[in-house]
């Protein structure tokens, strides 16, 4: 039988191939910064050098903490020319944090522009450049590992996940490649960089020979427009961005032509039904995509908008790997009830990661857990709860963040909000909501808005009003961080 696997290559040389290809595309933009392919190919050996004169080696996992810029992708590829490992982390990261992944990664430098003391060579790409102005190719190299980002920071302990897929691509370009991206497609990311799914498309965008347009920071109008200027026919949002879109007023969303999207994904959050619903009416079925997976990528989820509007509310169905729900006596559950849901590889695969400063919760057979519950319906349509973790104990009844959330943020008045539980001698847990409004709204509003909406052991017990937003960039909210915050004794 033929081997159908296609040829990979080095990241380092798919980008040379590019280079080579069309060397006058635009490769990636931000702001009013455009480089074309030939210029990041020739930026990116350069800075590969400053990397090898800095003591970045083959094999090394390097801290990157940059905000979203062209600096971020050509540090990253700089790194994989050498065969290093880019591990990004956020560039607010607070100190404490960045110490204990530095010394998980055992990273030679870290490249980013904190103001901070560290116990390492803490440069820019500024820096790394002054070191080299030699733009001539390297020898090829292939990173062992392709990325290695962080997660588990909000429990104090955070994690490496190192990918299991070594620097490398697919040396013959197909029509359509991962994410739906084409050779040519204009991708928008307004989404972190840093974060898990916004590098790993930046990856898919560079591979597939797309032109990358990076948004420093989100902007709900800005993004709108940057569409209509670079016609971009891809784009890249977490649902909290969704929402701050969806919530500015009707003629704004309508002055931008959005008529050049082809495909919009959204991950990495629970959507909320009704604002998934508002995007697909407005940007059509066809063009809005979901998938389900963790950084580990052990398994995937993905479903279209036309199939979600056929079951509301799902993940969609297993595209690869396998998945189960399984009860609390460890037998898999059937269609229609709910318990945690476990991933295993596809047969005879590689491991798809591996943990530094973890241990994966596992089941016989190789089956393993991030922690998530839901079930599946008869037609294999995951439906997702929460996270195990994050699940609120209400007078022996399971209530869960993200359902009382998604209520919350229905009101127009809500911009984000977080759902904890305060410990209880009678209930077990109290439900607490903290919400950050925009406009006039008060408790009262927000206790008549859910009344209709949940059963009343759901509903929260006590409000907080609080200004600053309670997701972060890449729309993740740190329950246990709020919740440990609010239980903390006062001095």
């Amino acid at each position: 039988m033929a081997d159908d696997t296609p040829e990979m290559i080095s990241l380092g040389a798919k980008l040379k191939q590019w280079a080579e290809l069309k060397p006058d595309a635009p490769a990636v933009s931000c702001k009013d910064e455009t480089l074309t392919y030939g210029q990041f190919h020739r930026l990116t050996n350069r800075a590969a050098r400053g990397l090898a004169a800095l003591g970045v080696k083959h094999g090394d996992l390097v801290t990157l903490g940059l905000p979203n810029s062209i600096d971020f992708a050509v540090a990253c590829w700089g790194l994989w020319k050498l065969g290093a490992t880019p591990q990004p982390v956020s560039f607010r990261l607070p100190q404490a944090e960045l110490e204990a992944i530095m010394e998980l990664a055992a990273t030679p430098i870290v490249i980013a522009d904190f103001k901070m003391v560290i116990d390492r060579p803490l440069v820019t790409l500024a820096d790394i450049l002054a070191k080299s102005d030699d733009d001539s190719d390297l020898p090829d190299a292939t990173a062992p590992v392709s990325k290695a980002p962080t997660s588990g920071g909000s429990t104090g302990r955070p994690k490496l996940i190192l990918s299991g897929q070594p620097g490398v691509t697919a040396a013959v370009t197909p029509e359509v490649g991962g994410w739906r991206m084409r050779t040519g497609s204009i991708a928008l990311l307004p989404a972190p960089l840093y974060h898990n799914a916004g590098f790993g498309m930046m990856m898919a965008a560079f591979g597939q020979g797309a032109h990358m347009v990076i948004l420093p920071r989100f902007d709900p109008e800005g993004t709108l427009a940057a569409i209509q200027a670079h016609k971009a026919t891809w784009i890249y949002l977490v649902p909290t961005m969704m929402t701050r879109i969806w919530r500015l007023p009707e003629e704004t969303r309508g002055a931008y032509d959005l008529s050049s999207l082809e495909t919009l994904w959204h991950l990495a959050a629970p959507c909320p039904a009704w604002l998934k619903e508002a995007f697909i009416h407005w940007v059509g079925p066809e063009t809005v995509m979901e998938l389900y997976a963790g950084t580990e990528a052990q398994a995937v989820t993905t479903i279209t908008g036309t199939e979600w509007l056929e079951h509301r509310g799902s993940v969609g169905r297993v595209t690869v790997g396998e998945m189960i729900a399984v009860g609390e006596d460890g037998s898999v559950l059937p269609p229609g009830e709910v318990g945690e849901i476990y991933m295993r590889r596809p047969a005879g695969a590689p491991p798809s990661y591996k943990y530094l400063g973890a241990t994966a919760k596992t089941l016989e057979g190789g089956w393993e857990s991030l922690g998530d519950i839901g079930w599946f319906d008869a037609d294999g349509y995951l439906y997702l709860a929460d996270r195990r973790t994050d699940m609120i104990l209400v007078g022996g009844s399971n209530v869960y963040p993200a359902e009382i959330e998604a209520a919350l943020e229905e009101h127009g008045a809500v911009q984000s909000c977080a759902v904890i539980g305060i410990p209880d001698d009678d209930l077990g847990n109290l439900i607490h909501a903290i919400v950050q409004t925009k406009g006039e709204c008060d408790e009262a509003a927000l206790r008549e808005h859910l009344s209709g909406r949940l059963v009343t052991y759901k509903q929260p017990r006590t409000y907080e009003f609080v200004d600053e937003p309670l997701r972060d960039d890449a729309g993740k909210v740190r329950r246990s961080a709020l919740r440990e915050a609010r239980l903390k004794p006062v001095a």
